[in-house]
């Protein structure tokens, strides 16, 4: 079978707008391209999704009027990144999963039927009740992923602490006996593996690990979507490269501190001397090899005794957002010189005193979260190929 008669939009026809911004984490503001019209839409989707929604690129919108307890009657389906179209709606996502299930479409799971969905144990509700010939019954839970780069996907994009919930009771299933999965549906083309997120969510990753060592399940499908929202090819079952999480899953590493000045600011930094902050944006390259989460906890405090030449411009910023990026090896001067390729200036002799580096603070034209060049550097260190030499697990 090469594709599955399934359409993300069968019961209406796909509008196309282009993303304006992101009011809250349901809503969209977009711009209908058949008519210009500013409308806003229902994002069905709690994830950051930082490296998709950029001003400008192409969305997917359906009109659904009607729908209770809604401010708007567009919904969001997908989004464009590289000509491909990439699934953002996580129900309608849940509902391909059936159809697949039914159709014997997973491999690993294609003697399996489904005998109830959304079903309640103990705390926790999973999305399907599976009988499987060859084990009996199967609890299973459903992952939407939209995060990849560098032939990996990733998930989470964002903390989630219901995932790691489910998590939790799928290894309670499994270790009274009774089987237990979880699929994460890889939105993505092109990709070979898949990873936890351990930059984003550390606790969901680890937690991940502990679920495959006690007999759950991972497994890892990744589906393509044609330019009318059809399955457009057969799902694939990524590889996981196990060794290679349990090695980077840990609280160490460089990162990525964003700063915005809202004025012009006159400081000095430590040692240096007085200097001049033009108002905008900033990035601080560092590292912890250890306890990297309270370093950055640190940073982001405003009431502490300045140490580091990042306290100064800290104290002076108006909005700081912290980018772990977890790694088993020093990467902060390899970043810096990243970084600095799709930077504005580079801020000489600020944070940079124990290395060779002229600078670890570099300065942007806008909100990086926002320049795709960012996303593509961080995107370049948080999704490294697994060690060729490391052991690779298939599902």
């Amino acid at each position: 079978m090469n594709t599955l008669p399934f359409s993300l939009c069968a019961e209406g026809a796909i509008i196309r707008a282009r993303f304006v911004d992101r009011p809250n984490q349901f809503v969209i503001r977009c711009r209908r391209e058949d008519d210009d019209r500013l409308v806003s839409a229902f994002l069905p989707n709690p994830g950051r999704m930082w490296e998709l929604l950029f001003p400008g690129v192409l969305l997917s919108i359906q009109h659904e009027p009607g729908k209770p307890g809604r401010s708007t009657s567009y919904t969001v389906l997908a989004v464009e990144r590289d000509g491909s179209p990439i699934v953002l709606h996580t129900q309608r996502a849940n509902a391909l999963v059936r159809q697949l299930l039914d159709a014997g479409c997973i491999e690993p799971l294609r003697d399996t039927h489904v005998v109830r969905s959304e079903v309640t144990v103990a705390n926790s509700r999973f999305d399907f009740l599976l009988d499987q010939r060859s084990t009996g019954k199967l609890f299973l839970e459903v992952k939407s992923t939209t995060l990849y780069g560098n032939g990996v996907a990733m998930f989470p994009d964002a903390v989630t602490e219901r995932g790691r919930k489910h998590l939790n009771g799928l290894i309670e299933l499994q270790q009274t006996g009774v089987n237990a999965a979880v699929l994460f549906l890889v939105h993505a083309p092109g990709v070979r593996w898949f990873m936890p997120d351990f930059h984003t969510d550390l606790a969901f990753s680890q937690t991940l690990v502990r679920a495959h060592d006690n007999g759950v399940r991972i497994l890892p499908a990744a589906v393509e979507w044609d330019q009318g929202l059809c399955l457009a090819k057969p799902v694939r079952i990524l590889e996981i490269p196990w060794a290679h999480v349990r090695r980077e899953a840990h609280d160490r590493g460089g990162y990525l501190f964003i700063m915005r000045l809202s004025r012009d600011r006159r400081l000095r930094v430590g040692g240096l001397e007085s200097r001049l902050f033009p108002k905008g944006y900033y990035v601080y390259v560092g590292s912890a090899m250890a306890n990297l989460s309270a370093r950055l906890a640190r940073h982001q405090r405003l009431r502490k005794r300045p140490h580091w030449h990042i306290d100064y411009l800290r104290a002076a910023a108006t909005e700081v957002i912290a980018v772990p990026i977890r790694s088993s090896v020093r990467i902060e001067c390899e970043l810096g010189r990243a970084l600095e390729s799709v930077s504005t200036n580079a801020c000489s002799g600020f944070g940079s005193s124990d290395c060779g580096c002229d600078s670890h603070l570099f300065s942007m034209p806008g909100n990086p979260l926002h320049d795709a060049r960012f996303h593509h550097v961080l995107q370049r260190f948080r999704m490294r190929h697994p060690d060729p030499a490391a052991a690779v697990d298939s599902p």
